[in-house]
């Protein structure tokens, strides 16, 4: 089938923000809107007509572009159901000053890992991988061999756990269980630093020795 990703990396933190679709699709989902609204529309808008918006957690960076985002597109939020007040509230959760405003949003959908989403004639895993934060998510594209990780492991390293709800060994578990559940080649697209594979990160992450094969 084939897919086609673009990544945008916005906003003063820069975080990746994903827009996919399936090998000649005019069907688009957008994972983590995370700033510059403008620019994340103006990309879609090439490619296609956007479906869905799919969140992996709530951190500001990952959803500042959302409430913008959905209202141009009309296309509904799928949220981790832990994180859904976080979304409706996004400036009382800003941990440092300088960010912002954002404006909030109610989520349409929420997931709290273990759905399969049909979407944009793509059938997308939802797996809980808390650590990084408490409801976070990953999206694994069936037969595509691509997640969506969010800030559970990125090129060399992995999320911080020393924000609200994160937890060292709970994140390490969960990268673990996307290890144990894909194939080495299993490209990861991370909301920050550069794309990589799970293969790659299991044999040169250094907070991975735990999980060495």
């Amino acid at each position: 089938m084939g897919l086609d990703v673009e990544m945008l990396t916005v906003g003063a933190i820069a975080e990746n923000c994903f827009l996919l679709r399936r090998q000649g699709s005019d069907r688009v989902l957008v994972v983590d809107p995370g700033e510059e609204a403008e620019r994340i529309l103006a990309a879609a808008a090439e490619l296609g007509e956007v479906e869905a918006i799919l969140l992996t957690h709530c951190h500001f960076d990952h959803i500042g572009a959302v409430a913008p985002v959905a209202a141009a597109t009309g296309a509904p939020v799928y949220c981790p159901k832990l994180e859904v007040p976080l979304l409706a509230d996004i400036m009382r959760f800003v941990p440092w000053e300088g960010f912002g405003p954002y404006e909030s949003y109610d989520a349409d959908e929420t997931l709290a890992g273990g759905e399969t989403l049909e979407l944009a004639g793509l059938e997308l895993d939802v797996i809980f991988t808390p650590g990084h934060s408490p409801g976070h998510v990953t999206y694994s594209v069936r037969g595509e061999q691509a997640i969506f990780s969010g800030d559970v492991l990125f090129q060399g390293s992995v999320g911080r756990t020393d924000l609200p709800g994160g937890d060292g060994p709970t994140l390490i578990a969960s990268i673990g269980t996307l290890l144990d559940s894909h194939p080495d080649e299993t490209v990861v697209h991370p909301g920050h630093m550069g794309i990589t594979t799970l293969g790659a990160e299991r044999a040169s992450n250094p907070f991975l020795a735990s999980l060495a094969r």
